[in-house]
């Protein structure tokens, strides 16, 4: 399976696809769209085009994108809320299944905490996707995403595997 991971920002929105066969993780590109300093509308459309295209090339099944979580500054919110919906709307208009994660919850499943920093999603997404070279901190924040997303269908697929071999049991 093709997972996009998408963190999301007015400005900058971090983007990364991998592929998950079991609990095998392969990185197939991952980067940042750069929307620049226009007005919003104009930096919503930069954010749905670069997704957009990012799904023509690397082609997901599926994107996995942090659910809104609440900010101390109600216009950092409502802009990160815009940003969310142009990459859910491209997201949905190619057709892919969409998985909302808590930021806590990408954090705890790739670091071990819930409170990691930056550094440390960077540092963990190096580790666990092989990856020699520096990760933009975006970059590293959408393949976190992506990674949480694949080990928790994982999860869900082997418990489902267990559940029905009990069932089976006389």
């Amino acid at each position: 399976m093709r997972i996009l991971g998408i963190d999301p920002g007015s400005r900058i929105t971090g983007f990364a696809v991998i592929e998950a066969y079991g609990d095998r993780l392969r990185p197939c590109g991952y980067g940042v769209i750069r929307t620049g300093s226009g007005e919003l509308p104009e930096r919503l459309g930069a954010i749905f085009e670069g997704v957009g295209r990012v799904i023509d090339e690397l082609v997901p099944e599926a994107l996995a994108i942090e659910s809104v979580f609440l900010a101390r500054n109600a216009q950092s919110a409502l802009k990160l809320g815009h940003a969310r919906g142009a990459a859910l709307c491209a997201a949905t208009r190619a057709g892919l299944s969409v998985y909302e994660y808590a930021p806590r919850a990408v954090k705890l499943a790739v670091v071990g905490s819930g409170r990691a920093e930056k550094a440390q999603i960077q540092h963990m997404m190096r580790q666990i996707l092989q990856i020699d070279e520096a990760l933009p901190a975006d970059a590293a924040d959408a393949l976190a995403v992506a990674v949480c997303h694949a080990h928790t269908q994982h999860t869900r697929g082997y418990a489902s595997r267990q559940l029905a071999a009990l069932a089976s049991r006389p």
